[in-house]
């Protein structure tokens, strides 16, 4: 991997330098997979699962150059159609390489479609497609899994957002993936998701096809401790001094989610300051906060009065345990416990809240603070 200007990552995945520690989230995945368990990962958006499911792919190929470890967000796929043509694009031709043979045992293998062959606009290697009859989706895609099983390599599939799945408008889209994933020995899946509610129906309902089909994973922020000293090593390998104190206040204010963490890093590591104080620290979180104004106010603007009252609420209150209490209701003059349950279950599809362990919080960490500021009469 390549060294890069700032060790502080928003995006994307560098090598394990640039990954703080969760070591032993890392290989409790590689031995679930490895051991035939595949994994549902689950937590809030942003805190670090396409991060770990990248460094645990990394650390497989690593010790086994031979695997192959394929990641696919379906977050934007609408139908099962859309999710075959992402899975083809995902897989196929990636497990050899593209050469004349390896050409004609893909169009032999492919019986129900047609093999499209272009070359990366980027980087003008070949790359394949499937092009298909949306009448033969069901067989196209049985015949993606076969392609992987019959590759003789162990494969490692991780499909993110994978609660996007109960969206398709085709019955039965579950059922028809359990019915070939579970006949893979040598393929090894994590399904991973953002909201919770839906993939505990997914995988704990016993009237789902995926019922109890996989380990569950549910990840934590990092330890207030660990997170330190990566940050702190990395501040003083570039100049720069962050104090103990200082950045627990920042883990604090946060709660650990490793996105918020890693913005405000990255804006401070940026700074030609190569002390950080609570001045510099409050700056660089008002401009991030003004650069995102405008969606703010969009995002606002989309919800009732009744959804945009209690998301306010629950801004002020960052915590909300008892959100059907005659105090909170009172405190902020809401409607009755229907109205706000009617308002809350909105917020929570929408992600703009979310129930953590400790209860119910905004979920965009910087869009709380904007709230915040907002007028709201407390009585």
């Amino acid at each position: 991997m390549n060294k890069i200007t700032n060790p502080f990552l928003i995006y994307g995945y560098a090598g394990p330098d640039y990954f703080c520690d969760r070591k032993e989230d890392t290989q409790k995945l590689i031995s679930a997979l490895r051991n035939g368990r595949n994994i549902t990962l689950m937590s809030p958006r942003r805190m670090g699962k396409t991060g770990l499911i990248k460094n645990a792919f990394y650390q497989i190929h690593q010790e086994n150059p031979e695997a192959a470890c394929f990641y696919m967000d379906i977050f934007s796929t609408t139908c099962l159609n859309d999710f075959i043509i992402l899975f083809g694009q995902t897989v196929v031709g990636k497990l050899d390489t593209l050469s004349q043979k390896a050409l004609t045992t893909l169009t032999g293998f492919f019986r129900s479609c047609r093999i499209v062959f272009s070359s990366d606009p980027l980087n003008g290697t070949p790359q394949a497609a499937l092009d298909f009859q949306p009448s033969q989706a069901q067989a196209t895609l049985k015949e993606i899994f076969e392609y992987l099983e019959h590759s003789g390599k162990e494969c490692y599939i991780a499909i993110d957002e994978f609660q996007q799945i109960t969206d398709y408008p085709e019955k039965g889209v579950e059922g028809l993936l359990r019915s070939y994933i579970q006949f893979l020995p040598h393929v090894h899946f994590i399904f991973s998701g953002s909201k919770q509610h839906l993939m505990d129906e997914i995988f704990t309902s016993t009237k789902r096809p995926f019922y109890r089909s996989t380990e569950k994973m549910t990840l934590q922020p990092i330890p207030v401790e660990d997170y330190f000293l990566f940050a702190n090593e990395w501040m003083s390998q570039g100049g720069r001094q962050l104090g103990r104190n200082l950045f627990q206040q920042i883990y604090q204010r946060f709660g650990g989610h490793t996105w918020y963490m890693q913005y405000i890093l990255n804006r401070l590591y940026e700074q030609p300051q190569p002390t950080i104080d609570e001045k510099l620290i409050e700056e660089c979180i008002s401009d991030i906060i003004h650069s995102e104004i405008d969606s703010y106010q969009q995002l606002y603007g989309m919800l009732t009065e009744n959804q945009s009252s209690l998301l306010r609420a629950i801004a002020r209150e960052k915590i909300v345990t008892a959100i059907n209490s005659s105090a909170f209701i009172k405190k902020y003059g809401l409607k009755g416990s229907s109205s706000i349950n009617t308002a809350l279950k909105t917020l929570i599809n929408k992600e703009y809240v979310f129930k953590s362990d400790r209860g119910y919080c905004v979920y965009d960490r910087f869009m709380e603070l904007w709230l915040q500021t907002l007028p709201y009469p407390i009585k």
